[in-house]
């Protein structure tokens, strides 16, 4: 920057002496004539670094000037070098103090010495100048923080707020969630009375007075019973959905084959009408809830023998394998994978992609025993692997292939009550697998919550 110097006396050949010896140490030289020009100048400029003012000059002198000056609060900081031709008297020289001189300058003026005291007080206003910008720096950096921090502050309060609010939501939605499985459960339980009336009094119409039907009342009369027994197994099913969320089961070790043993028991009729082929490698024994494990494989195992290519012998494959020990479990981006349920869901298949999501990453220790249920059926489209596990999603309406839809529902619940997940590839025509997984617990009597 380039400091300025305000130079005043009535004199111009004063002011161009003056002028002379400072304008070669590189100020910027501004003349006045006069105390009322001086004031008229500091009316709109305030930026100088000193002022140099003859003491005896007509109508306004020096200290009169001064004091003019120093009666504004924004130019007392300006320094005024008085220059007189008189030797005044210390009272006099007292008096050019108090109206604000820092200094006095004799004539005739010695140029060295002009030049060095103007030198000393440019200095000084450098120094004052690069103080206030820092202190404006440091003003600027204060506000910034203090902003900072009231934003940081009101972003904290609202995230706790906002926590706050989701714990309220979260225990809401779980005493909701029981009371609607509680409701679904009583609901069921309330409709079985009057269905199994309809079933009964249908039955007995049906055996004491076919013959006085025609074949029109004979037809209605088959219809309520198929009809019954759908609603009967629907709700059923649901019963078996809402028992799993409202019960508490005890873990233990399972031997899982024979798990599959019991299931392939109850389907033996299903498994020789359809003429299926069974292939079921050795499975292990795993910690788990063993009343949720036969409904889980009967599911799987009923579905992939169900939707079967007509024509084509159904082939069902068991196999499992272990993750190793540091395996990362599936992000939540992967897919639920199955086909639609009728009393279980879907077939499963050989081909195909995918895997489970809306699960809660497992601890990267955490190892995984992955039961692969597999089949040559009619398979799904892959697209549809998220929303064949949501409740009452059948993907095959068809009459061949009867159900309720809630099978597959039924069968995330149990696989995600033990902590794992499931989830399933397909190909239209070509078959679908799912794939179970399941912890390995190796603490005995754990508590399903």
């Amino acid at each position: 920057m380039q400091p300025k110097i305000l130079l005043v006396d009535d004199r111009e050949d004063n002011l161009l002496s003056m002028e002379t010896v400072l304008e070669t140490d590189g100020y910027k030289i501004v003349k006045a004539s006069s105390g009322r020009e001086v004031l008229k100048i500091l009316l709109s400029d305030l930026d100088f670094a000193l002022i140099l003012m003859d003491v005896q000059m007509p109508n306004l002198n020096g200290f009169e000037t001064a004091s003019l000056i120093y009666e504004r609060e924004r130019l007392r900081h300006i320094p005024i070098i008085f220059i007189t031709a008189n030797n005044f008297g210390e009272e006099n020289v007292f008096k050019g103090y108090r109206a604000g001189a820092v200094d006095y300058i004799y004539k005739p003026v010695n140029p060295d010495l002009l030049r060095v005291k103007v030198a000393v007080f440019v200095d000084l206003y450098r120094k004052n100048h690069r103080l206030l910008l820092q202190e404006q720096k440091l003003v600027a950096i204060n506000r910034s923080l203090e902003l900072e921090i009231n934003e940081r502050k009101a972003s904290e309060e609202k995230v706790t707020e906002l926590n706050r609010m989701l714990l309220e939501n979260i225990a809401r939605l779980e005493t909701a969630n029981k009371d609607l499985d509680l409701f679904a459960f009583m609901a069921s339980h309330d409709l079985q009375a009057p269905l199994r009336k309809v079933r009964m009094f249908s039955d007995r119409l049906l055996m004491n007075h076919k013959d006085s039907l025609n074949k029109d009342g004979q037809m209605y009369l088959a219809r309520i019973k198929e009809v019954s027994k759908r609603m009967q197994d629907l709700i059923n099913d649901i019963l078996r959905f809402s028992k799993i969320s409202v019960e508490q089961e005890t873990l233990r070790e399972v031997d899982l084959n024979r798990v599959i043993t019991d299931v392939l028991s109850e389907l033996e009729g299903p498994i020789r009408e359809k003429k299926a082929e069974l292939i079921i490698d050795q499975l292990p024994v795993l910690c788990v809830n063993e009343l949720l494990m036969g409904p889980l494989f009967s599911n799987l195992i009923s579905n992939a023998i169900k939707y079967s290519r007509k024509g084509v012998p159904p082939v069902v494959r068991i196999r499992c394998d272990i993750t190793p020990p540091h395996a990362a479990a599936p992000s939540s981006s992967s897919t639920h994978g199955g086909v639609n349920g009728g009393n279980g869901g879907a077939n499963g298949g050989v081909n195909g992609g995918g895997m489970n999501g809306n699960l809660i990453a497992k601890e990267p220790e955490t190892r995984y025993c992955r039961i692969y249920i597999e089949d040559n059926g009619i398979g799904f489209d892959q697209k549809y692997a998220e929303q064949i596990f949501d409740m009452f999603r059948r993907l095959h309406p068809s009459p061949d292939y009867e159900g309720t839809g809630i099978g597959l529902a039924i069968c995330k619940k149990i696989v995600e009550k033990h902590e794992g997940f499931i989830s399933a590839r397909g190909k239209p025509d070509e078959g679908a697998s799912f794939i179970v997984s399941l912890p390995f617990k190796a603490i005995k009597d754990e508590v399903l919550s």
